[in-house]
């Protein structure tokens, strides 16, 4: 099986970075709505209870799957499923963002470089690079 393919999710990519930072400081970032515009959008608001919606201004919406405070939130992305979540490692934190149900190997490619991109943006908005 091609790397990125699962039986169960499709294709699918994951991006993580360990960051110097608590926890809280990284997940109140992600959740607040300078956070949320880094990585679901500008202008759009993040609902926080199990199937509410969503819509970004580039009409691409979803709906809440799980919210727990500190730890992960999933939603429906479009056709994919989206997880943004972050971990404890020791003083630091692992942010990851993880998605699936990708069409093909080319959008896992161009979704790749994108949260990449989202990655960094966060860094920098957190004021680590």
């Amino acid at each position: 099986m091609p790397t990125g393919l699962t039986q169960d999710a499709g294709w699918e990519i994951g991006v993580s970075k360990t960051l110097p930072l608590p926890v809280d400081i990284v997940w109140e970032f992600i959740a607040s709505p300078e956070g949320v515009a880094c990585w679901l959008g500008e202008g759009t608001q993040l609902p926080t209870r199990k199937g509410e919606s969503y819509e970004r201004e580039d009409g691409i919406a979803g709906e809440v799957r799980s919210y727990r405070p500190g730890d992960r939130v999933r939603l429906t992305y479009g056709t994919t499923t989206l997880q943004v979540a972050v971990s404890a490692a020791g003083e630091k934190t692992v942010l990851r963002f993880h998605q699936e149900r990708l069409a093909d190997s080319g959008e896992r490619e161009r979704q790749r470089a994108h949260w990449k991109a989202v990655m960094a943006e966060i860094v920098q908005a957190l004021g680590l690079d």
